[in-house]
């Protein structure tokens, strides 16, 4: 039994009364898009964005001096007076729309996944999801290196059902090619009313060919968080998102794990696409000492960083033996989780290198009804690690292959328990 159970009893469900009032909804998935609206960018239910929703004037003010726009005024003056449309049943493009094409081109030319520009059709269907739409089929995806890449099937979800799995590339959506359309592009082609089927083209490490995924449309039920126990005084946290919710389920299942008498602890983020920062800082404060940096904001060289800290709740002595999975499909607040407390030792991370998705967006509002997404900062862990250029690649790597999931066997969980019981 832990020597930590005296003060954990101080804690109660205040805590996430005061979470709830102070976090600054600040989420961490950027344009890591769930199919069935989860986590498209913000959280469902929640009405905050990735940070702050900003408002720009239709203003001039802040023209670049030393870039020649002649060349793009040529190219608009001539497509005005030249362009012809190649069928003559070809629609219309107005004025307006040539300008949303060009910021869109502007976008483009970052090179950047989740930087995106919303003209009004795709920033109405973007803001409707926020409201919470929740048929789909339940996965998180990204424009990735000309295809659509599965981050993560959210678990019990038709897209897991159906065999989808993290890091399968999408390269058709109902025979259409995804080698040069958006996430956002992608979802609209995906979501769709429970009961229609889509179907998926995947390319999947280790197979010689693409092959079809038939996906049936569903309701989607986001499960959270799942407790059991193992032989051998093992406790298990399966966490599948960091929602609003998330910090206080956490805090039970810690509380179940206590009063449980075991004392060693699998934390299961294999899969967890992530959600907001503040339930990765609270759940990584039950096992710091206050102020222990847990991730770094980095702006650039032309803004100070901001650092996140613990909020010292560190229950646990070195009595308890800590083991956190992870894979392709832990991205964003499941990195930053399980990087700090393997940095500071606290846990020791087993199975497959994270996704690598360390980046922030702020969505801005360019016009009443056109909206930015913009990266605007990378996440660091504790010891400076860019999350977005190298992932967190875990002490033991350990495949798990689809000939294991076939029979039934889970050797990165294995590998987990044999560590424990050393």
């Amino acid at each position: 039994m832990c020597s930590f159970i005296a003060t954990y009893l101080l804690y109660d469900t205040i805590l996430e009364m005061e979470f709830l009032r102070r976090h600054a909804a600040l989420l961490i998935l950027g344009v890591i898009i769930a199919i069935s609206a989860f986590n498209l960018g913000v959280n469902v239910g929640e009405k905050s964005l990735s940070t702050t929703v900003v408002g720009i004037e239709n203003t001039t003010e802040g023209k670049p001096t030393n870039v020649d726009f002649a060349p793009f005024w040529k190219a608009w003056n001539l497509i005005n007076e030249k362009y012809v449309p190649a069928s003559t049943t070809s629609e219309t493009v107005n004025d307006q729309e040539k300008v949303w094409g060009a910021i869109k081109g502007l976008t483009g030319s970052l090179d950047d996944p989740y930087t995106v520009f919303f003209p009004p059709v795709e920033s109405e269907l973007f803001e409707s999801d926020i409201r919470g739409n929740f048929e789909g089929v339940g996965m998180e995806i990204v424009a990735q290196d000309g295809a659509i890449t599965v981050v993560a099937p959210l678990k019990n979800s038709p897209a897991a059902q159906a065999g989808i799995m993290a890091g399968d590339r999408i390269i058709k959506i109902d025979n259409k090619e995804t080698s040069n359309i958006s996430t956002e592009e992608a979802v609209q082609l995906i979501r769709g009313p429970k009961g229609t089927q889509v179907i998926l083209t995947v390319f999947r490490n280790g197979t010689k060919e693409p092959f079809d995924i038939k996906v049936v449309r569903d309701v989607i039920n986001v499960p959270t968080i799942n407790t059991k126990e193992l032989p051998g005084g093992i406790f298990v946290i399966e966490l599948y998102n960091f929602s609003a919710q998330s910090p206080n389920l956490f805090r039970l299942a810690l509380r179940e794990l206590i009063l449980s008498g075991n004392d060693k602890l699998i934390l299961d983020l294999r899969g967890n696409p992530g959600g907001y920062l503040e339930a990765a800082i609270d759940m990584a404060s039950w096992f710091l000492p206050s102020s222990k940096v847990i991730v770094r904001e980095d702006f650039g060289p032309s803004k100070e960083e901001k650092v996140y800290r613990s909020k010292g709740y560190d229950i646990f002595d070195e009595n308890l033996k800590f083991v956190i999975l992870v894979d392709r499909g832990s991205a964003s607040a499941s990195e930053i989780l399980a990087g700090a407390l393997s940095e500071y030792g606290k846990a020791t991370l087993v199975g497959d290198k994270t996704f690598g998705k360390g980046s922030v967006q702020e969505l801005v509002n360019i016009t009443s009804n056109t909206s930015l997404k913009i990266t605007i900062a990378r996440w660091l862990t504790p010891n400076g690690l860019s999350i977005s250029q190298d992932g967190i690649e875990p002490k033991f790597l350990v495949k798990y292959s689809n000939e294991d999931r076939e029979a039934g066997r889970d050797p990165q969980l294995e590998k987990a328990i044999e560590i424990l019981k050393q």
